[in-house]
């Protein structure tokens, strides 16, 4: 009779569990789908399915870098403004040197020097990377509005929308590169001791470096890989739209955050995944389509993104 009622009770635990962690998500996002596919006919239209698949693409790939910088226990607020500066950066090099290469790589150059800034100020100034991240969001959208006079740099080359608005087949570029990202991202942290290093950080960082891991290294390499990402993200903006605006990506620290907390990571870092950010991505992507085919307020939108937030840190408390 007890032994009985102890495995009902380890059943009911694994149960809970399952619906608490990445299968709960998918069932989610599952049957969030389903619910605007009932409030809105366009919703599962091919062209409305694709518009959700770009958007969720550029997210997940800068969720992505959020999600290594959020293992660590750190905060990366300035990922918005990195890939409006990446953009603007990608799109000035174009035109003055009419390649595409030198655009991207300067793009890139431009996410990784911030991320090493970031990464030098909260590891060796011991400013609190929130604050650092902060301040970078200001000072980069700042440089980007400056150096183009708030005004868009326009014209670009036809051959750049490629990765921004071409498909191959019927699936958008701008997915593969977010899915080749992804995979990056899993290998990294569940099958190589790089992903345990940067756990172990988030988890106990005194422990880790008693065990000898490069805690500051790692503490700084996160931030390196959230500011390359960003840019990827910033770039890939640009060239869908093919011109390069300093004011985009406002708030998409906001969305990013969401789907890094939504998908399981803990703030206070050790825990966490990519598959989980994958979904949160997922979940906040089909939620702002579903918003959007329904007529909600942009301002009402920014309320539920919030509230998901907010939510999502509570559940993961009381599942803790």
């Amino acid at each position: 009779m007890v032994r009985n009622n102890i495995q009902e009770v380890l059943k009911a635990a694994k149960i809970k569990k399952l619906l608490s962690g990445e299968i709960g998500l998918a069932l989610t996002f599952l049957a969030i789908s389903v619910l605007f596919s009932f409030l809105s006919d366009y919703f599962f239209a091919q062209q409305n399915l694709l518009n959700i698949t770009r958007q969720i693409s550029i997210n997940l790939i800068v969720a992505i870098g959020m999600t290594f910088v959020i293992l660590t226990g750190e905060i990366d607020l300035s990922v918005g403004s990195v890939a409006a500066l990446s953009g603007v950066s990608t799109a000035w090099v174009m035109m003055i040197t009419n390649s595409i290469t030198l655009g991207i790589l300067a793009g890139l150059g431009i996410g990784l020097a911030i991320g090493l800034i970031n990464g030098l100020l909260t590891v060796y100034g011991k400013i609190q990377s929130f604050i650092v991240t902060l301040a970078m969001l200001g000072i980069a959208r700042g440089i980007a509005l400056y150096w183009t006079s708030g005004r868009p740099i326009s014209n670009l080359t036809e051959e750049f929308a490629i990765f921004g608005a071409g498909y191959l087949e019927k699936i958008p570029v701008s997915s593969i590169i977010a899915i080749v990202f992804f995979i990056f991202g899993f290998i990294i942290l569940n099958k190589t001791k790089h992903g345990v290093y940067v756990l172990s950080t988030g988890a106990n960082r005194e422990a880790a470096r008693l065990s000898a891991i490069p805690v500051n290294r790692y503490r700084i390499l996160v931030f390196l890989v959230s500011g390359l990402l960003s840019a990827v993200g910033g770039i890939i903006i640009t060239s869908r739209l093919l011109s390069a605006q300093p004011t985009v990506a406002e708030g998409m620290e906001l969305n990013v955050i969401a789907a890094v907390v939504l998908g399981g990571a803990s703030l206070s870092g050790g825990g966490g995944s990519v598959v989980g950010t994958l979904l949160g991505a997922m979940i906040i992507g089909v939620i702002n389509n579903g918003m959007n085919l329904t007529g909600v307020s942009a301002f009402l939108q920014e309320i539920v993104k919030g509230l998901i937030i907010l939510f999502a840190v509570l559940a993961k408390r009381n599942h803790d």
